[in-house]
């Protein structure tokens, strides 16, 4: 055990109440991410290729708001508690109780997508080109409320910074939300934003959304390394975590777009 444990910055959950609504840091930080990158795709819609103009933008922000509520909670009953809200099917509905999944989110975003791009008669990957450069804001944001709220925390370790997380009993832990804040945010969003500033990149059809795709994975597979599995999941095959085996298809895809259109 470390001599000095960093103390939990203590942060109220409730950023705001007004009689008995209560606004919360986690909703703040969806509806944040979602206006600051709706903010960020129509920048990029001004640039080359055209791919959809910005009152199409401003409709897509909709859909992927749609996609990203609706996804992400499906994904978290499907892949984190099915048997839990098979049981107790009313308790899927209540998404103000918590639970979202990024995978699954990531999943109603796709078909958001084809589905707007085809009303339009777009090119679906053309569209998540512009869209997969702004998704670290949101995974950035996302992250940080996770460590707001003291949800999600890391495993057991003696590292200096380790701190002691109110819901993870006395031993002190990775602060793993801040590494993920760091991998899946800050790092991902410039990985893109230099590949977004690369022209033959740019041209070619699916080749953002692989990098996103993979970059992602390696983020997730990281700080999955630091982070504690769920308690009714623990860690799975060859002791790898929920979060690690769904970013492999990821992974698989992203390499599939990179490679398809290398060289060409």
């Amino acid at each position: 055990m470390p001599l000095l444990v960093l103390a939990f910055p203590a942060i109220d959950p409730v950023a705001l109440e007004i009689g008995p609504i209560q606004i919360r840091w986690y909703a703040l930080a969806y509806v944040a991410s979602l206006l600051l990158a709706w903010r960020y795709v129509r920048r990029l819609s001004l640039g080359q290729p055209a791919v959809m103009s910005g009152e199409a933008v401003d409709d897509l922000l909709v859909w992927a708001t749609l996609g990203v509520i609706l996804g992400g909670r499906l994904g978290y009953v499907l892949f984190y508690k099915p048997g839990y809200y098979l049981a107790h099917p009313v308790e899927a509905l209540q998404v103000w109780q918590g639970g979202m999944s990024f995978h699954g989110g990531l999943l109603g975003v796709t078909l958001a997508i084809l589905l707007f791009a085809c009303g339009l008669k777009l090119s679906p990957l053309r569209v998540a080109d512009m869209v997969a450069p702004a998704v670290p804001i949101g995974l950035g944001l996302g992250r940080l409320a996770n460590f707001v709220n003291g949800e999600l925390f890391g495993r057991v370790s003696d590292v200096s910074w380790a701190m002691v997380f109110p819901m993870g009993g006395p031993a002190p832990r990775h602060p793993s939300q801040l590494y993920q804040a760091a991998l899946e945010g800050v790092v991902l969003f410039l990985v893109l934003f230099v590949a977004t500033g690369n022209a033959r990149l740019r041209e070619r059809s699916g080749m953002l959304t692989g990098i996103f795709l993979i970059g992602y994975a390696i983020a997730r597979g990281v700080g999955e390394l630091f982070r504690q599995p769920d308690a009714h999941i623990g860690f799975l095959l060859a002791g790898a975590t929920m979060g690690q085996l769904l970013s492999l298809p990821m992974l698989a895809a992203g390499i599939w777009l990179v490679w398809r259109r290398t060289g060409r």
